[in-house]
């Protein structure tokens, strides 16, 4: 199916490695124009030479979206490199373990600011041009919003006002057309997964214990099957009555009862 998405304009945050740089590959192989932003910018340019190799048409901009002046000045970079937007996917962001216990009020916040803040300053600079172009704005969320992880209040509260936000934005921009959803993927196996399975004494062991509780196949999910999610609700001819919602890419990790295992 052709998702109608060549030449458009789509920017994704934490796009260089991971879920993000696979959703740069779906999109890039639809034919749309990815704009990578990262703070990782030799990760960034390795993807994107990888993608203009085959064709594709995607840029990069290096940038730390700590702050509403990072924000800006990445929507204007975009806005001045091709003069139209038609897409937002908010995906930046790590678990960086600040709990309740084993933090502080002022790690707790900058996790805020690492997790959540830059989903609404992208937003919000980008809202000019999305409504121009009655474009769409997708959220990465994370499972931990609704099950709960232990020891990382901090991006569990992003992700939970991550979610929120999603509704809200929804109800918001009904009036211009604009889509908004989330994306809430579980057990994904990405670097930063990988960093964190490496901390325990025994890393396979701890990997066999995860997989033996998601339900379907009893395997992770790939950084592609989100990517293949994202571009579906990009696509106004595919998804085009799908706003306000959370989609679960899980292998029914969140619903499905795990002592079925």
């Amino acid at each position: 199916m052709d998702l109608e998405l060549r030449n458009k304009v789509v920017i994704v945050t934490g796009g260089a490695k991971g879920i993000g740089a696979s959703i740069v590959r779906a999109v890039a192989r639809e034919g749309g124009n990815a704009v990578i932003v990262d703070r990782d910018k030799a990760a960034g340019e390795k993807l994107a030479i990888e993608l203009r190799s085959e064709g594709a048409n995607c840029s990069v901009i290096a940038a730390e979206l700590t702050s509403g002046e990072s924000c800006s000045k990445v929507v204007n970079q975009v806005l001045k490199d091709s003069n139209s937007l038609f897409a937002l996917i908010n995906n930046a962001g790590v678990n960086d373990r600040i709990g309740l216990e084993h933090g502080s009020p002022d790690k707790y916040m900058a996790s805020l600011q690492r997790n959540l803040f830059h989903y609404y300053n992208m937003a919000h600079y980008a809202l000019p041009h999305l409504k121009r172009s009655k474009g769409t704005i997708i959220n990465i969320a994370s499972k931990t919003a609704i099950t709960g992880q232990g020891g990382t209040s901090g991006y569990e509260s992003a992700k939970g006002a991550i979610l929120a936000l999603t509704r809200e934005w929804a109800v918001e921009l009904l009036e211009f057309g604009i889509r908004v959803n989330a994306i809430v993927p579980a057990e994904v196996m990405t670097p930063l997964y990988q960093q964190w399975l490496s901390s325990f004494p025994n890393p396979e062991e701890k990997m066999k214990n995860i997989i033996s509780k998601i339900p379907f196949e009893k395997r992770m999910t790939t950084p592609e099957e989100i990517a293949a999610m994202a571009v579906f609700l990009l696509s106004s001819k595919a998804a085009g009555h799908i706003t306000g919602q959370h989609l679960f890419v899980d292998g029914g990790y969140v619903h499905l009862d795990r002592a079925l295992s």
